[in-house]
């Protein structure tokens, strides 16, 4: 939300507090009983300095700064306290046995309340608008190096934040000419002026490594002068905030890089997690798997368990096991239908593959052919959560910052899985992965692990 409205919104929800904390003293008589009665109008000149108090404290604690809810509630109550103090201090001082400080910290605790409920949804309704597009800003990445792709992972994993990005520009002849999955390749960096006449920006994020100094103080000034926000992402190290950490040294500011690996325990509870939840999968959908083997063995001959290798963490190659859902020597007509490949990058993929079988063709819309991959997390060569693994081939055709995904032990489920899947491109899918790789929590697994049963139900992006 913009400043103002926020700043009237919080207005109400004072006053409003105020009121509510009235009605709960005097009418109810909440925690304990009412020794001075008093009428509403003889507390207007306290919410006259309740509210004249609270426009202060805001201002002074930078409440309205643009930042996270955990960070904006911890300056509103921050604020809010020195208001109680404010308040209750001049009570003491002018001893009018009329005014109850117990209200007054009622109020308080009501305007917390209600202003963290207000942004909170807020929130929820700007970020499913952000997603669709709506309210969303258009973006243009200047530089297309690691900094650069780390903009461009946020964007693609990160929607609710509300950017489009209508392309980048490099001097590379090759980077600078080929396009990154959505992200348009605009061209060398002198073509920005032109973008900026022809094309509806507004914000130009500069990635460029700190050696083109020069470039980017015209680059900013080239903003400023056709009324485009200009954000400079430092280069320095390559890494993002949650990974560097300052110190200070009598009074110099200090950068140093964290340990961005996950700790021992943090790796104990994800392996604990994936052999729990692995245990309770194979356990509940034993009976569907038994079912669909039953099917597939009775619509065409052979083995209704299909294995082959895929490439795991750090380039160690494991047997992956799935549910056949293709015709017996599948495999060896696939170099015939390479020219009907329907997808970009070095995979392959046909929404009508003609290998298929009518049974193979439903498990795989609802992925039930990676039902056995579960027993391939209890093996520990996959985990619950992680980027899919590829096949070695496909490896082999990988650009270099794409091999950043094989960093983690590889997936049933990922962001990819919760983000399109096979309506992605591939330098989509290696963009959401090393973001995977690069912010890697407990918690965003559990996220992906409890968005993954939705998309999986509606099938999208699956063939």
């Amino acid at each position: 939300m913009r400043r103002l409205p926020v700043f009237l919104l919080d207005g109400l929800l004072v006053n409003l507090s105020f009121v509510l904390s009235y009605l709960l003293r005097y009418q109810v008589e909440l925690i304990a009983p009412v020794g001075y009665p008093a009428g509403f109008d003889d507390y207007i000149p306290v919410i006259i300095l309740f509210n004249l108090a609270y426009l202060i404290m805001f201002r002074v604690d930078g409440v309205y700064r643009r930042r996270s809810w955990f960070e904006q509630m911890a300056s509103v109550s921050n604020a809010t306290a020195k208001v109680v103090v404010v308040v209750w201090a001049v009570i003491f001082a002018t001893r009018p046995l009329v005014y109850s400080r117990l209200m007054i910290g009622q109020a308080a605790i009501l305007a917390v309340v209600l202003m963290g409920l207000t942004r909170w949804i807020v929130g929820l309704v700007e970020a499913r608008l952000r997603r669709r597009g709506i309210g969303s800003s258009s973006v243009l990445i200047v530089g297309a190096g690691e900094m650069g792709r780390s903009v461009m992972r946020t964007i693609v994993a990160r929607p609710e934040l509300g950017y489009r990005c209508i392309g980048f520009v490099d001097d590379d002849p090759v980077t600078g000419t080929t396009d990154i999955g959505r992200f348009a390749a605009l061209g060398p960096v002198s073509n920005i002026a032109t973008i900026l006449r022809e094309q509806q920006v507004d914000e130009v994020v500069i990635t460029l490594p700190w050696s083109s100094q020069p470039t980017i103080l015209d680059l900013v000034r080239l903003c400023h002068a056709r009324r485009v926000r200009a954000r400079v992402a430092p280069s320095l190290l390559q890494i993002n905030l949650s990974q560097i950490d300052v110190n200070d040294f009598g009074g110099i500011p200090l950068i140093s890089a964290k340990d961005a690996s996950p700790s021992t325990w943090q790796l104990l509870v994800k392996r604990v997690f994936d052999i729990v939840f692995a245990s309770v999968a194979l356990l509940i959908s034993a009976p569907i798997v038994l079912l669909f083997m039953l099917l597939i063995r009775l619509e065409s001959p052979g083995s209704p368990v299909y294995s082959h290798v895929r490439v795991g963490k750090n380039g160690r190659p494991f047997r992956l096991y799935k549910l056949r859902s293709m015709r017996i020597g599948a495999d060896e007509e696939k170099e015939k239908l390479l020219k009907t490949n329907e997808v970009d990058g070095p995979l392959f993929k046909m929404k009508a593959d003609p290998r298929r079988t009518r049974v193979g063709t439903f498990i795989r819309r609802y992925s039930i052919d990676e039902s056995l991959q579960f027993w391939n997390v209890l093996k520990g060569d996959m985990s619950i959560v992680g980027p899919r693994p590829h096949l070695p081939s496909e490896i082999e055709n990988y650009k270099d910052w794409q091999r950043e995904r094989q960093q983690v032990m590889p997936g049933i489920t990922g962001l990819s899985q919760i983000s399109g899947r096979s309506e992605l491109s591939f330098d989509e899918t290696c963009l959401l992965d090393v973001y995977y790789v690069e912010n890697w929590s407990l918690g965003l697994d559990v996220k992906i692990a409890l968005l993954t049963p939705a998309y999986l139900l509606s099938a999208r992006g699956a063939y």
